[in-house]
């Protein structure tokens, strides 16, 4: 035995066995506590990990809830637009084929008032991002043209558009109305 040892034995002989007894427990309760605060801090700094991490997680789906939503909300507006766009082109043919008749036998001010109208009505569409497609000598492209007939012609090369038989739009570069068109053999 060492001199510390021999020295607590002695100690401990003089004491009266429930005073040891007492301190003896008193140190293993206080060990049990030391401990007891190291698992529970421990405890708490992993569940400070975890909320972090939970919180982290949340912020990320907010964030991208939010970018959803705008884009479904542009994409709303687009669509919208979209219809009101495709029923004023029915108005902008029926301006172009009024227009293309002969019109020897019309009055002069009153073509011209329908030339300036037809414009004004152009200019409203290519406002809002309405683009015609172009279609004529180009080649046949099936994501901008819908081929309606073939035709043998000398006018054009094989497989690109000879007639344009109606008029494709697009609106803010998505395609809204393909072209009608005639195909060369």
């Amino acid at each position: 035995m060492t001199n510390n040892e021999e020295k607590v034995e002695e100690i401990k002989e003089e004491l009266d066995p429930e005073e040891v007894a007492d301190a003896e427990e008193a140190e293993e309760s206080a060990a049990e506590e030391e401990e007891a605060e190291e698992i529970s801090a421990e405890e708490v700094k992993e569940e400070d990990e975890e909320l972090n991490t939970k919180y982290l997680r949340l912020m990320a789906d907010f964030q991208n809830f939010k970018r959803r939503t705008e884009k479904d909300k542009s994409e709303i507006y687009a669509r919208a637009n979209e219809s009101i766009v495709t029923e004023l082109l029915t108005v902008s043919d029926n301006f172009e084929r009024a227009l293309s008749e002969d019109t020897a036998s019309a009055d002069e001010n009153f073509l011209k008032g329908m030339e300036l109208i037809f414009d004004q009505l152009k200019g409203v569409l290519e406002k809002f991002g309405v683009a015609e497609i172009k279609a004529e000598g180009e080649d046949f492209d099936p994501n901008f043209h819908n081929a309606v007939m073939m035709e043998d012609t000398d006018k054009v090369e094989s497989g690109k558009v000879s007639e344009v038989l109606q008029k494709g739009y697009s609106l803010n570069g998505r395609v809204i109305r393909p072209s009608m068109v005639k195909v060369a053999n």
